[in-house]
């Protein structure tokens, strides 16, 4: 079968999908995709970012909880949410485009809980205003951002380096990006310039909206997905 890869957008013969770095953005007339050969080192290599992604939510996760960071929190929502979308491209790809579509939809609903609970982390930093530990919020935000970086590289080779990725994908990646390197500077300025709470919550507050935002591009795509089944 033909491949062009643009991006991270793979145009084949009997399909689109596009793929950012642990979010999925697309799937469009996907047709037994999952039993073709190409598709197995793609396959494993997602279900590896999926791992990653769930693997430093639980320990980012923890880390929010133990120091009651309300940037952390928020971020661990990002890797649930890209490894809940990872392991869908893993386990969906066979099912119909409106089984696909459904799920999708549901997906973007449940990624809106975890928003809504940040807010609430949010307002329980502001009644207690106690700073999270500056030196945890900033090894946290730097293993986070070592873990994007490896998704990154992992997916390199799906990749063409010469064009342009999608909208949604580099809202994706610029999200993921710009969420890590807040968070360490947020550590930094908390332990250097200001010992507050105030650094983490605005961070927590931007990086929740940043997720809403993702959890509206996969409303979209799965939308877009049920109108070409049903036409």
């Amino acid at each position: 079968m033909p491949t062009k890869q643009v991006g991270k957008r793979f145009q084949m013969s009997y399909g689109v999908v596009e793929i950012s770095c642990g979010s999925l953005v697309e799937i469009r007339g996907v047709q037994n995709f999952m039993k073709t050969e190409m598709n197995r080192p793609l396959r494993r290599i997602v279900l590896v970012v999926a791992l990653l992604n769930l693997a430093y939510f639980g320990i980012e996760f923890a880390v929010a909880l133990a120091i009651g960071s309300v940037s952390l929190f928020a971020d661990s929502v990002d890797f649930l949410e890209d490894a809940s979308i990872n392991l869908l491209i893993v386990v969906a790809l066979a099912w119909t485009a409106r089984s696909r579509a459904q799920v999708g939809m549901l997906l973007a609903l449940i990624l809106l809980v975890p928003g809504l609970a940040t807010a609430w982390t949010a307002y329980e930093r502001f009644m207690n205003p106690v700073p999270p530990q500056p030196l945890a919020l900033g090894l946290a935000g730097l293993g986070a951002l070592a873990v994007n970086v490896t998704c990154a590289l992992l997916l390199t080779a799906y990749r063409h380096h010469s064009g342009g990725l999608t909208r949604a994908a580099f809202l994706s990646a610029r999200n993921d990006v710009y969420a890590n390197l807040a968070i360490i500077a947020t550590g930094l300025v908390t332990a250097f310039v200001w010992h507050s709470v105030w650094p983490d919550i605005v961070v927590g507050l931007g990086i929740a909206a940043m997720n809403a935002d993702a959890a509206w591009e996969v409303w979209e795509a799965a939308r877009e997905e049920h109108r070409t089944a049903e036409a």
